[in-house]
């Protein structure tokens, strides 16, 4: 409901700067000859610049913007007015069009978007709803299923997505449409590279059975190589302290499958997996989302095939 609050008081004030300023905006906000692609969080920040060029070496195509700043929590994020103006600004917005991102919603209904194209990533694929395992906590009192929205997860389902957005780049910049599909297409043989990996070594392993003293934003990737998991909350929770309860039924699952490896996600406080860790014996690792990268990995260009690939890693280690 804060949030909520705050973004109405946010739409209020922008509301008069957007009309203001609309009108020049549509004439000078592309004098550099390309376009501009906004995204909320990292897996589409990333595709995009796959496609269009790299962005820290001057090499892209479009001018790209991320609106949610490296190293923080996406589920708690909450726009400025300056986000609110670039997206108005956006040729392309794209978003993952789940729980999360409501407030984008209201933002949409309030502006003008004849002139914007938008593509939430959800849309791209088959949306599955968030499921309550055994032994994890539902802190969400709405009688309503949630769809999952770490759509990105699943390399078969970044194909997907980053089909759709090529879509998008070569409607609004005819002129680059070969560029775009030439670096798309090459991008697309990695995906599917990468999709093989995952799925030969999950094949030929002891167990499959994944444990995560964290949320679970792993239903896409958990589904399309046939994995099992328990966790202490869904994908987006809001909570990070379990109940005594539900440490000790993790606990006891990986001491009577004797299973190798706790798992935490990115930007996680790892006390959960901490403390399991020790009690167990079970080796702590990173299994990396890409819902968001650090500021220094950022910088340093990380991208979701180099992550995917480091999970390759940690999985095997969890599965053997």
């Amino acid at each position: 409901m804060k949030k909520i609050f705050l973004i109405l008081i946010v739409l209020t004030l922008v509301s008069g700067v957007i009309a203001c300023s609309k009108n020049e905006n549509a004439v000078t906000r592309n004098q550099d000859g390309k376009i501009n692609v906004t995204t909320t969080n990292f897996p589409p920040y990333d595709f995009v610049r796959q496609i269009a060029g790299n962005v820290g070496t001057g090499g892209s195509r479009v001018n790209l913007t991320m609106l949610l700043p490296p190293g923080s929590e996406s589920h708690s994020f909450e726009p400025s007015p300056r986000d609110i103006i670039t997206i108005q600004n956006s040729d392309i917005f794209i978003y993952g069009g789940g729980e999360s991102d409501k407030w984008i919603d209201r933002i949409l209904q309030s502006m003008d978007t004849g002139n914007i194209k938008i593509l939430a990533m959800m849309d791209a694929v088959e949306a599955v709803e968030e499921e309550i395992v055994e032994g994890m906590e539902d802190d969400d009192d709405d009688e309503e299923a949630a769809y999952d929205e770490h759509v990105w997860t699943s390399p078969q389902n970044a194909v997907l997505i980053v089909e759709a957005i090529t879509g998008l780049l070569c409607e609004s910049d005819p002129t680059n449409a070969g560029f775009f599909r030439e670096n798309a297409a090459a991008y697309i043989k990695e995906l599917k590279q990468l999709d093989t990996a995952f799925a030969e070594a999950v094949s030929g392993a002891k167990r499959n059975t994944i444990v995560f003293a964290d949320r679970f934003p792993f239903r896409y990737f958990a589904d399309a190589y046939g994995l099992n998991y328990f966790a202490a909350f869904p994908g987006c929770s809001t909570e990070t302290e379990p109940s005594a309860a539900t440490v000790a039924f993790l606990i006891n699952k990986i001491r009577d499958e004797k299973i190798p490896v706790v798992f935490h996600i990115e930007l996680s406080n790892e006390r959960m997996a901490n403390t399991i860790s020790e009690e167990t014996g079970a080796k702590k690792l990173l299994l990396h989302s890409c819902h968001n990268i650090t500021k220094r990995d950022f910088d340093a260009g990380l991208g979701y095939l180099t992550i995917q690939r480091n999970n390759i890693i940690n999985l095997r280690e969890a599965l053997y």
